[in-house]
């Protein structure tokens, strides 16, 4: 099997820009964010940051090779995002996965890119697009319709904006869990009270159900028959049974009980 890496980001407004950019300085994080995204408001008539405005504070991947799976976020609770966003590259230079994300390539990537830019993260895999390797002419991690990185709700929509779902709802649709007690919106109010072990899970939760729906997107390509997407689920279900992580039971709990 190939290699193949889902994952999954979850970012907070980068306060220490905004107070650059606007002035800001000697004001409290909660107050610049709220003008942070009044200002987006009146810019663009919604208060969702611009992404070179966000930073990233948990990136959770799945990682399936040979006969491994693994769930896991980068790092620990104490990484800086410099070592995130690091670990995150250094993981495509070492093993070269195939990426899989839920809107991957209108949020996750970029927010990446601009992370990398700001940090002066080196990945000489990820942006290759044919000069080091000839292969990666052909098929890279930049292309949008390149299978290198599968953005599912992307390609699922067949490139048209009008398509587009959310993870969470497509998720419930196939009988997997879905959001589990957090969304996106939470996440800068659960960061700013020190619940920094709660986006982890949360974000982990979310990568698990971005590969549960990438099995059935390769089922119904036809790289998957129904037997080995039996098999494949059901390792799943066997590395979360195994687990000791609360939250980890508590995705296989709610799994069952979709069921």
């Amino acid at each position: 099997m190939t290699t193949t890496l889902a994952f999954d980001i979850e970012t907070v407004p980068d306060v220490a820009l905004g107070r650059r950019l606007y002035g800001l300085q000697g004001i409290e994080d909660e107050d610049v964010a709220r003008a942070m995204a009044f200002h987006q408001m009146q810019a663009a008539g919604t208060e969702f940051l611009p992404l070179y405005q966000h930073r990233i504070v948990a990136i959770s991947v799945v990682l399936r090779r040979a006969d491994e799976l693994r769930v896991w976020s980068l790092g620990n609770a104490d990484s800086d995002e410099p070592e995130l966003v690091k670990r995150f590259f250094d993981g495509i230079d070492r093993y070269t996965p195939q990426l899989v994300s839920w809107n991957g390539g209108g949020f996750d990537l970029p927010v990446l890119h601009y992370r990398a830019l700001l940090h002066g993260v080196v990945s000489h895999r990820y942006w290759d697009v044919g000069d080091e390797d000839r292969e990666f002419r052909f098929n890279n991690y930049l292309s949008r319709y390149h299978w290198r990185h599968v953005d599912l709700m992307d390609v699922i929509a067949g490139f048209q904006n009008r398509g587009r779902a959310g993870l969470d709802d497509i998720a419930v649709m196939l009988g997997f869990p879905g959001k589990m007690g957090m969304e996106g919106s939470k996440v800068w109010d659960a960061y700013r009270a020190g619940g920094i072990g709660q986006i982890r899970d949360y974000c982990e939760t979310d990568a698990l159900n971005t590969w549960l729906v990438h099995l059935r997107f390769q089922y119904i390509r036809g790289v998957l028959d129904a037997t080995g997407l039996q098999r494949e689920l059901e390792r799943v279900r066997t590395f979360l049974a195994a687990s000791e992580q609360a939250h980890l039971q508590a995705f296989l709990a709610a799994w069952n009980a979709a069921a």
